[in-house]
């Protein structure tokens, strides 16, 4: 069965390891599973919270856009977007905060944070906490519930996030839904790799905060070398041993390589490996996974407008649900047209064609099939398949071609003759 995954990363800066082995490399990985159905977007207006530098920003989305692509990201397979092309988010997050709770935002730990902080200096509590960042759960509630998300990868930081969504979409599906028929399905938190939170040059969480960062693209092989040569280490000489779990550059190192590497790499530090000559090995290590992505990096940001194509075909994709189903919305909480419904004129009564039927259908082995009928006559059935989506592609090449009836895998019924269901297969074409 398909899933809805979706992710989304803040616009407010460049990316570095860190973010490559903990969200992109593994929602990559994830968004070319075929029973998944992947979002994918730029959270420039919940950059606005926090950054007020217009031209960080426009360089931000850039970098990062193209940082996603570089990475492997097939905009193709997946939908591409940045959020601010999307007017339907905030239009919900809007309607969602109106039947949310203040109490519930008093507990989100951004905010309280914020008044913790404020208080210690002696000021005013909300003395530093804009409306944005106070209503920073329901934006994101509305980026996951505008597409109906089954999942979002989100680190720890974010859990409460995630399940303020929960509840709010609760509460939305309360106060305006019929008994049964919700309009939103609860969204569930998951990890975005085994290896969640990378350690910075100082053993530290890698993070721009504390300047510890290694870069992803920017600056080349040279900026690479030069952030790995600040790596934290003891001041032991070549050939003394060195105690592997002393520094982050192990862990780092693991990151990019095989579990027979890691290994390899530690013992040879035991063995008295001198440190420079590590930190050679770990430049060439996560160069070879990222130095080939590095040249695609540099022509997207060359050509800003090859970025702006993608995304707004991107958000054209997006937007075919989006604005349908925020019309439902808007219908639901009285938001609807003045216009009187239109009556259309009696028509005089077509015989209508008799076209076959395909039924989908799961049985008690947890496998997908079809059969077809016609004219209340079974003609065939099908094989079981381990997804609805196999199934649905067999009875669409059935539909627009009937010559694919050969290797189709189906059981004609008995006394069904090939003649028989050519003739029901062929019902499905135009006039």
């Amino acid at each position: 069965m398909t899933k809805r995954v979706l992710t989304g990363i803040n616009t407010t800066g460049t990316l570095h390891i860190g973010n490559y082995v903990g969200a992109i490399r593994p929602a990559i990985q994830d968004s070319r599973n075929p029973d998944v159905e992947s979002y994918f977007f730029l959270a420039d207006l919940h950059a606005l919270i926090k950054c007020q530098d217009p031209d960080r920003i426009e360089r931000s989305r850039m970098q990062i856009a193209a940082t996603w692509l570089a990475a492997g990201l097939d905009p193709e397979r997946v939908v591409f977007y940045r959020q601010s092309d999307i007017p339907e988010i905030p239009t919900l997050a809007w309607m969602l905060a109106c039947s949310t709770a203040k109490g519930q935002m008093n507990r989100a730990h951004a905010y309280k944070a914020a008044v913790d902080v404020a208080e210690a200096a002696g000021k005013d509590p909300d003395a530093d906490v804009s409306m944005g960042l106070f209503c920073y759960p329901i934006l994101m509630a509305a980026d996951i519930l505008i597409f109906n998300a089954d999942e979002v990868p989100v680190g720890h930081d974010q859990l409460q996030h995630l399940e303020m969504a929960r509840d709010v979409a609760t509460r939305f599906n309360y106060t305006y839904a019929k008994p049964n028929e919700p309009f939103f399905t609860l969204p569930q938190a998951t990890g975005g790799s085994a290896i969640e939170v990378l350690p910075g040059l100082d053993g530290r969480k890698m993070s721009k905060s504390y300047n510890n960062v290694i870069p992803l693209f920017e600056g080349g092989r040279k900026a690479l070398d030069e952030a790995i040569s600040r790596i934290v280490t003891d001041s032991k000489l070549p050939g003394e041993p060195k105690d592997p779990d002393s520094t982050s550059l192990t862990v780092i190192y693991d990151a990019f390589a095989t579990t027979e590497e890691s290994a390899a790499f530690r013992k040879s530090l035991c063995e008295g490996l001198g440190w420079g000559e590590a930190k050679k090995q770990l430049a060439d290590k996560i160069d070879a996974e990222i130095g080939p992505m590095r040249e695609r990096y540099e022509a997207l940001m060359a050509h800003p407008e090859e970025l702006e194509a993608i995304l707004q075909a991107g958000a054209a994709k997006a937007r075919k649900h989006t604005s349908a189903f925020l019309a439902r919305l808007q219908h639901a909480v009285g938001l609807r047209s003045f216009a009187p419904l239109v009556q259309p004129k009696k028509a005089e009564k077509k015989a209508q064609k008799v076209v076959a039927v395909f039924k989908q259908y799961r049985e008690k082995d947890n496998r997908f099939y079809f059969k077809l009928a016609f004219e209340g006559r079974e003609l065939f059935v099908s094989q079981g398949f381990d997804s609805g989506r196999d199934a649905g592609q067999w009875v669409g090449r059935l539909k627009k071609d009937s010559s694919t009836l050969t290797d189709a895998p189906i059981t004609f019924a008995d006394g069904v003759t090939k003649e028989d269901v050519i003739a029901a297969l062929n019902t499905f074409k135009e006039d």
